[in-house]
């Protein structure tokens, strides 16, 4: 039995022994006290843990728990809001015997709500729901999870790997699609004050990877900000995620071409849109909309754009939503061909497009959201944990088409 493994097992162990007796009680000290040990063991490698409970699967760090597949407590406590536990630090027995009562609390009343049952609530170990409206995160508010997951390293890690396997295999694993999402909007969320956590381009041939993931927090926000459920916008976070998949099967040489591309190039790089869909829709899982929006994300209002259609329609209003972020982080980022534009004047060409290019409805909507958020916009640098708000950019030169 693997560490994570062993630590859960004992884990729900304590909780139950712990229903059926009393505090003080010997049995229920013993329990608490194993799994307390399980969790040092596993804290002895890494101190920073967190574990998910997402559908039938258990996610330890960004991994599945093969053996916890279909695991019955994890529908018990995703039921009673506890979807991700994370330990910022090493607890002391009392620090996590408290935490075993906070989740016993929550799991004999059957509710979702985030009040700490006691009032010393530990500081080392968070817990709740990690919805797309918001991660309500019980637990220390001196120690956001923010702050710890800011660099966004394994969400990128994720991604690359991710892209990797759809390379070699052609399957998308969703499991891992659908957490990096979770993690994503908990980054927007876990603090008092909402986020926008957009990466730094670091290596132009990371570009795909980076541009993914500030796509889909860009199209959750707006999604929240236009005011769609929960639902609507988990599933545009994992379309805006998804959307550029296709470039999978381009070149990296002309992903990455400084100069003007040929006509042969042009299409090979037009044809990401073609290939994208494909492999979402050869998958085992029904991803309509994300199908959908990585076919049509390069469609504009007006008709123009790629790829051609055989009879004029509009584009899917999840995939006018889509293009608006897609235009907009493509603009601020600094690519071969030329440098990034600062906000503004980005803003300003999405503004000036509107009725043409974007659906006007939520170009307004977009620009509104950016410029209310502007003092909310963290960039991260790759790979490093210090996070630049609003760094100087160089002067823009003209975007390619």
């Amino acid at each position: 039995m693997n560490d994570p493994t062993r630590f859960l097992t004992t884990f729900a162990q304590a909780l139950s022994t712990m229903a059926l007796y009393a505090e003080g009680h010997p049995a229920r000290e013993r329990v608490i006290e194993g799994a307390y040990r399980h969790l040092a063991e596993l804290q002895a490698a890494e101190p920073l843990l967190s574990f998910s409970f997402l559908g039938d699967e258990v996610v330890f760090g960004e991994s599945t728990v093969p053996d916890l597949r279909s695991w019955e407590w994890n529908s018990r406590l995703s039921a009673c809001g506890v979807e991700r536990v994370e330990f910022t630090g090493r607890p002391s027995l009392l620090e996590f015997s408290h935490f075993l009562d906070s989740i016993l609390a929550r799991l004999t009343q059957n509710t979702a709500s985030t009040a700490d049952v006691r009032p010393s609530a530990p500081s080392s170990i968070r817990f709740g729901q990690i919805g797309v409206k918001g991660a309500r995160m019980s637990g220390s508010t001196a120690r956001p999870v923010q702050t710890a997951r800011l660099s966004l390293s394994e969400e990128t890690g994720a991604i690359q790997w991710l892209h990797g396997e759809v390379q070699g295999s052609g399957d998308i694993p969703m499991l891992e699609a659908e957490a990096v999402v979770r993690s994503l909007s908990l980054a927007m969320h876990s603090d008092s004050a909402p986020v926008l956590p957009l990466l730094q381009l670091k290596d132009f041939d990371q570009y795909t990877t980076t541009h993914s993931l500030n796509v889909a927090v860009l199209t959750m926000a707006l999604a929240e900000t236009i005011h769609l459920d929960d639902t609507h916008v988990r599933s545009l976070g994992l379309a805006g995620l998804l959307h550029d998949l296709g470039k999978v099967r381009v070149p990296i040489e002309i992903l990455t071409k400084p100069g003007k591309l040929t006509d042969s190039e042009r299409h090979a790089m037009q044809q990401h849109t073609v290939e994208g869909a494909r492999i979402i829709l050869a998958g085992e899982e029904r991803m309509d909309v994300a199908a959908t929006v990585a076919y049509e994300h390069h469609l504009m209002l007006d008709g123009g754009g790629y790829p051609p259609l055989h009879y004029e329609r509009g584009a899917r209003r999840a995939s006018r939503i889509v293009h608006v972020c897609d235009v907009y982080d493509a603009l601020r980022t600094k690519r071969p061909y030329r440098d990034a534009w600062e906000s503004e004047r980005a803003l300003a060409y999405v503004e000036e497009r509107a009725g043409l290019e974007f659906d006007p409805d939520l170009a307004q909507s977009f620009v509104a959201m950016i410029r209310h958020w502007d003092q909310s916009v963290v960039e991260i640098e790759r790979d490093v944990d210090r996070v630049a708000a609003q760094p100087q950019i160089p002067p823009p030169a003209e975007p390619r088409a």
